[in-house]
């Protein structure tokens, strides 16, 4: 009796994770789909005008491949891109200003904002000035883009005719990052994966619901919901910036939808799991809210979720306990099943998809190293600043 005490907790243990995945499955707005693309297009009697705000921070080796697609928007509206160098090191504003003299198209102005104010993280400071340039023009949309992120030349004309059509007041989707090395295949589709399962897409396109997200490399907002729910004033101490915008303007009564990206991509390589590992890290624990509880929770979580359907087909094979085994690869399979579309919609072969365990064991790693850094008082970081605390003073240390 003894000996089959551990073993009879684990079967348990085992079928909480499997009826976790089935709770997952059936009720966390299917997440796992990747068929929530861009809504319903109406094109407008007449175009509204449109300026296109780009931080960018030592962006040189990236821009090459992004602003031109930006520049060749085919728009039938007014449009305007306005670039902020936010301090770069390297040549972005000169670079940019060559780029649009060698490639035309849509009008590109050049700024800087000049060194951000305590209590402004990441580009926040670089987007609220390329706003305050923007509202000169007076547009009725603001196209919110990273300087990483590639779009199709029909791209800016496919988001205002979604925004229209649809009546939203953020229109954002998720870009396609990159996928060439072997720990962008490991990582990356999981990495959104994740993202969804946080933040189901179906959930935050529902009018009343409280779910609420967008994804920081395309996000189209109506400027005067900008205006109405004071963005980015009213996020700058975000790290988190797309959640917390995309939180702002629901709460100011507007509407959002988010999805994922056909004809959007990000060029910014990560070609090593340390450059993907930094990615993660610099906001994971800005994800909890900073509280230990929730770290412990999510730790707690990942490995009952993730974790145990392998350890159990293993435990249960070495003790000869066919339950366990049974529940344990019962979960893997649904979990593995659940991975799959994400997996087609990145074009990555479907081998990988019963490897999500070990994905799912890196990011725990890089969750709980989010907070050690953060303890440590380096906190958040982007391009080189750092923030230890929300509301700290950026170090370019």
């Amino acid at each position: 009796m003894v000996q089959t005490a551990p073993v009879s907790a684990f079967l348990w243990i085992t079928a909480v994770s499997l009826a976790a995945w089935c709770w997952l499955l059936l009720f966390q707005g299917f997440f796992w789909r990747t068929d929530v693309r861009l809504p319903r297009r109406r094109e407008p009697d007449a175009w509204p005008s449109v300026c296109v705000v780009v931080p960018a921070r030592d962006e040189a080796a990236v821009l090459p491949a992004s602003l031109p697609s930006l520049l060749a928007q085919d728009y039938p509206g007014r449009a305007e891109v306005f670039l902020v160098d936010d301090g770069s090191a390297d040549g972005t504003g000169e670079l940019a200003r060559a780029l649009s003299e060698r490639h035309g198209g849509l009008p590109l102005t050049v700024g800087s904002p000049g060194e951000p104010p305590a209590g402004w993280t990441g580009k926040l400071w670089a987007v609220r000035h390329g706003i305050a340039l923007a509202r000169a023009r007076e547009p009725e949309y603001l196209l919110l883009t990273d300087a990483d992120i590639a779009h199709a030349p029909d791209s800016l004309r496919e988001l205002v005719a979604a925004a229209h059509g649809g009546g939203f007041d953020v229109v954002s989707q998720m870009a396609r990052l990159r996928v060439e090395s072997r720990w962008e295949r490991l990582v990356v589709p999981a990495f959104v994966y994740f993202f969804a399962q946080l933040y189901p897409f179906r959930w935050i396109g529902r009018e009343r619901a409280r779910t609420a997200a967008a994804a920081g490399g395309c996000v189209l907002l109506r400027a005067g919901m900008a205006e109405k729910a004071r963005i980015p004033d009213a996020i700058r101490h975000a790290v988190i910036d797309d959640v917390a915008l995309a939180r702002a303007v629901k709460g100011a009564g507007g509407r959002v939808w988010l999805g994922l990206a056909d004809r959007v991509d990000s060029v910014r390589p990560y070609p090593r799991l340390g450059d993907l590992w930094r990615m993660v890290s610099r906001s994971a624990y800005a994800q909890l809210r900073h509280s230990p509880p929730l770290l412990l929770g999510t730790v707690a979580g990942l490995a009952l979720v993730y974790l145990v359907p392998p350890a159990a087909v293993v435990a249960g094979a070495a003790a000869g306990s066919a339950p366990v085994a049974v529940v344990g690869a019962l979960a893997w399979a649904v979990m593995t099943g659940t991975y799959t579309p994400m997996l087609r919609y990145y074009r990555q072969p479907l081998w990988l998809a019963p490897l999500l365990p070990y994905t799912a064991f890196l990011y725990l790693l890089m969750t709980v190293d989010s907070a050690v850094r953060h303890y440590r008082g380096r906190g958040a970081a982007w391009k080189g600043r750092t923030y230890a605390r929300p509301g700290a003073v950026p170090d370019e240390g």
